[in-house]
């Protein structure tokens, strides 16, 4: 059956289907639930097809419901999912606030840097003042005695409930698109209106990202569920080819994520 699956998918997804698979055939065969580590929004979608080929239970949490990486739990028929099961902890970075700015990068870099898997790490969030950074219930103490800077600020890391995570809100439009190909460059072009020899300058400049992973082939043709991340623009998602227009064009429905400038 996972055979199966890998036609439908990039070679270098494989790895992440075999790892997914395994973790869900435990969940069926141990008839318990498995917990994975945090997973971007395409991860999560292997997941899900995944678990519909095995045909076992799936949950996912991340702090709130838009948050963007998740950690998933296989289960079976009979579990009742709990919070407690995706082990989650969230960590304020305290600053001085009057003296200091933090920037995301800045934060995300000193966590990288710690000695950390970036999958134990979930979404950072901010409201522009405060910081906040979720990951795995196991690392959250090993952060709070390791980082006491970021850059040049003193810095000191404090867990809170979850419930008092800052709640953004990340708005995805739905838009409908008429596309002469799915090529990369021209997805992009449609979606945030720009030309295509701009797209082709931000794709030689390494600012092209494909499921995570960064692009630079204009003519690479995008496919179903694909996010494309665009630096300084945003992502583009695409969720389905609906038909052909009188001139022969695709007309496809995707969700885009505009950066706020």
């Amino acid at each position: 059956m996972k055979e199966g699956i890998y036609q439908h998918f990039r070679p270098e997804e494989a790895s992440m289907i075999d790892s997914l698979w395994d973790l869900a055939g435990r969940a069926q065969d141990e008839y318990r639930p498995i917990l994975t580590h945090f997973l971007n929004p395409r991860q999560q979608y292997l997941a899900k097809v995944v678990a519909d080929t095995i045909e076992v239970k799936l949950a996912f949490a991340g702090g709130l419901d838009a948050s963007e990486r998740k950690r998933a739990l296989f289960y079976p028929e009979y579990y009742q999912p709990e919070d407690s099961d995706f082990s989650l902890a969230l960590l304020e970075i305290k600053y001085p606030v009057k003296f200091a700015q933090l920037q995301h990068g800045r934060v995300l870099g000193t966590l990288a840097n710690c000695g950390l898997d970036r999958e134990v790490l979930g979404d950072i969030l901010t409201d522009g003042v405060r910081f906040q950074v979720v990951c795995e219930q196991e690392i959250a103490t090993y952060l709070e005695n390791n980082i006491d800077r970021i850059g040049k600020i003193k810095v000191r890391l404090v867990e809170l409930a979850l419930t008092e995570i800052i709640n953004l809100l990340t708005e995805w439009e739905q838009t409908t698109l008429i596309l002469a190909s799915k090529r990369c460059d021209t997805v992009i072009a449609a979606a945030y209106n720009l030309s295509r020899k701009h797209v082709k300058d931000l794709l030689a400049a390494d600012k092209v990202n494909l499921n995570w992973v960064l692009q630079n082939k204009a003519d690479l043709e995008i496919g179903l569920h694909d996010i494309i991340s665009v630096r300084g623009y945003g992502r583009i998602r695409l969720d389905e080819l609906t038909g052909i227009s009188k001139k022969g064009k695709l007309i496809a429905q995707v969700s885009v994520l505009r950066k706020t400038r």
